[in-house]
């Protein structure tokens, strides 16, 4: 029987069972607060509600693993005064309650000297790793080819969100689920050495897609965006099936496939100033 890969209800977070159970969580981008205090912008530390908020998780589902999903920090290329207070304490307390694996990301550089390393704490491959028969990377790389042999696949790194849009203009951004298919042409060209006939290399995996678990870090509106919008290379390359991608509200609401919803009048596609191909194909008047 295939993993059963379960969102808990409201939460940006879900759970993945096959012979054990992980709870798996992604960008918490610990440290944010001091990037937005050098931008002007002054908000106390939220790690200590972070961290509470995770282990009531832990509480509810008794999980055998903790996964983070990469972007467990948040300032690059160096680490912030309190990224190095704070970072240690969030990991180690989830370490006394459960193994915790880290899937680093592109702003974890260096995240594996700001906790004991006597702790039940193992950093991954940013290309990721195959646990327990589930396959998670980040999503700022390709990943490992051990990955497409997976049924289930676990991203993070894009932060999909879903914007609804009134008739005045108005419009509200909420997190949303993703839940999609690898494209087997756009692997098949990367992966080229890779036999893709034999089931034991390419399980057609599932593939979900996490919303950001911190809620200052923004998103990426997937009824808006274009293939060209998307960040990491397996998303921007067309690596995805994003026409038929599948979005979910928190509340577990589906909202049908993107192509679906990109017909509706408070959801359909709307060309921004910040898009790419609209940069590429305006001409100066």
């Amino acid at each position: 029987m295939p993993p059963d890969i379960i969102p808990l209800l409201e939460e940006p977070a879900l759970t993945a069972t096959n012979t054990e159970t992980a709870l798996v969580i992604a960008d918490i981008h610990l440290g944010i607060e001091w990037d937005l205090y050098r931008s002007g912008i002054n908000l106390p530390s939220r790690m200590k509600d972070r961290l509470d908020r995770i282990l009531g998780y832990i509480q509810a589902v008794t999980p055998d693993r903790i996964v983070l999903l990469g972007d467990v920090k948040h300032n690059v290329p160096q680490v912030s005064w309190q990224e190095k207070d704070e970072i240690p304490r969030f990991l180690e307390t989830l370490a006394e309650c459960s193994h915790v694996d880290i899937f680093p990301g592109n702003h974890d550089g260096g995240i594996e000297f700001l906790f004991n390393g006597q702790k039940d704490i193992k950093v991954h491959s940013a290309r990721g790793a195959v646990l327990d028969g589930i396959g998670y990377f980040h999503g700022h790389t390709w990943p490992a080819p051990e990955l497409l042999a997976a049924s289930n696949v676990i991203t993070a790194h894009n932060h999909p969100t879903v914007r609804f849009t009134d008739a005045f203009g108005y419009s509200i951004v909420e997190p949303a689920w993703v839940r999609t298919k690898f494209r087997a042409g756009t692997l098949k060209e990367r992966f080229g050495s890779l036999d893709f006939e034999n089931e034991n290399v390419w399980a057609d995996p599932e593939v979900f897609i996490m919303p950001a678990f911190n809620e200052l870090c923004g998103g990426v509106p997937f009824n808006e965006s274009t293939q060209e919008d998307l960040l990491g290379p397996v998303f921007s390359s067309g690596g995805i099936e994003l026409e038929n991608a599948e979005l979910y509200l928190l509340d577990g609401t589906r909202l049908g496939l993107i192509r679906n919803i990109r017909r509706l009048e408070h959801t359909r596609f709307r060309s921004r100033m910040g898009s790419r191909r609209r940069k590429n194909s305006e001409k100066p008047a």
